[in-house]
């Protein structure tokens, strides 16, 4: 697959279209919702951020879908297999949560009745603060998490739709260390270091209504050495570039093609814990992914669906670098998720 890499620029030209769709390695073109010609209620923004060892993971975001948004916070426990998710709403942000034209610069707060987050930009690193009053049985979440040691290299992709107008600007960083704490009540869990990461997602665009995206990523140490992966297809038209990429210890290797060998039930349907069987079309990709619980939410409410399956699982196999040293994984601990929207 040959592959577009942009250089630095305007994101969007006087028509509100990519100027340039492709991949780069860190966030070089320049957004502003000023530049972007869709109305108000169409633009979409968020930050996701996700910190996961081999027992916990934590996944929050703070989201300004303009005529909706939400604050959500997750906590999953892969030894129990259980997880739970609170989101709460809000209505009509319309671009006044005030998100950062840059992941590398500015803070984002939100503030409801009865949560709030913060991410925070320190001299230390990313700073995550989120509380939700009732998360578990009535009892309330808070964490602070620091993201530091951050890899010189991230997934960044300018993906069009066929749409004019619409468009996905996109970043994932991935394998931060991360330490600090979250707490479910009185049950607070400390986060070393030595064996715990946080991965960025961090999105800025105008979609179309309906669409379906597939999504995977995973960070650790294999051998002494950082890995991480993002891998995932299905959104937009991706001819320009795909958001495949392998980091070790920091610097992307560029892959092309992946597809996520879901596995189906005899009627056809997805079998979402069942094993799947990631390859791509280079050889270069041949995990098995093993799921361990399925992170789902739907919501259907009027003109709003979303089906949203985050599935956690293991991978093992091999992956390799662009000069095809391989690397072995073995219960490398992840996710893949199949997510339907129309909004």
């Amino acid at each position: 697959m040959e592959q577009h890499r942009f250089g630095p620029g305007p994101l969007l030209n006087e028509r509100g279209d990519l100027n340039e769709p492709g991949f780069a390695t860190a966030l070089l073109k320049t957004y502003g919702r000023r530049t972007i010609k869709a109305p108000k209620w169409r633009i979409k923004e968020w930050d996701y951020y996700l910190i996961t060892n081999d027992r916990f993971g934590v996944a929050l975001t703070i989201d300004d879908n303009g005529y909706m948004g939400l604050l959500s916070a997750s906590v999953l426990d892969f030894e129990a297999r259980t997880e739970t998710t609170v989101s709460p709403m809000f209505w009509l942000p319309m671009g006044k949560t005030g998100f950062p034209a840059s992941s590398a610069a500015g803070d984002v707060r939100k503030t409801l009745k009865q949560a709030s987050g913060a991410f925070e930009h320190t001299e230390e690193g990313r700073r995550l603060r989120f509380s939700i009053d009732r998360f578990r049985d009535g009892k309330p979440f808070s964490c602070d998490i620091l993201l530091f040691d951050e890899p010189r290299d991230s997934m960044v992709i300018a993906t069009p739709f066929e749409k004019r107008g619409h468009f996905y600007y996109n970043q994932k960083i991935v394998g931060m260390r991360a330490k600090g704490f979250f707490s479910v009540g009185d049950d607070r869990t400390e986060l070393d270091p030595k064996d715990t990461f946080g991965l960025l997602d961090w999105g800025r665009g105008v979609w179309t209504y309906k669409n379906t995206w597939y999504w995977s990523a995973a960070q650790g140490e294999v051998d002494g050495h950082v890995l991480g992966f993002n891998l995932g297809y299905g959104f937009g038209n991706t001819k320009a570039a795909s958001e495949n990429m392998l980091f070790f210890d920091g610097i992307a290797h560029k892959l092309g093609r992946v597809d996520f060998g879901i596995p189906k039930k005899q009627d056809g349907s997805d079998d979402l814990l069942a094993p799947w069987h990631f390859t791509d079309d280079a050889g270069r990709v041949d995990l098995v992914f093993t799921p361990i619980l399925d992170r789902a939410s739907k919501t259907d409410v009027l003109v709003i669906c979303s089906d949203q399956h985050q599935v956690f699982g293991r991978f093992t196999g091999t992956v390799r670098l662009d000069d095809y040293t391989e690397i072995r994984l073995c219960d490398f601990l992840g996710f893949a998720e199949k997510v339907f929207n129309k909004w």
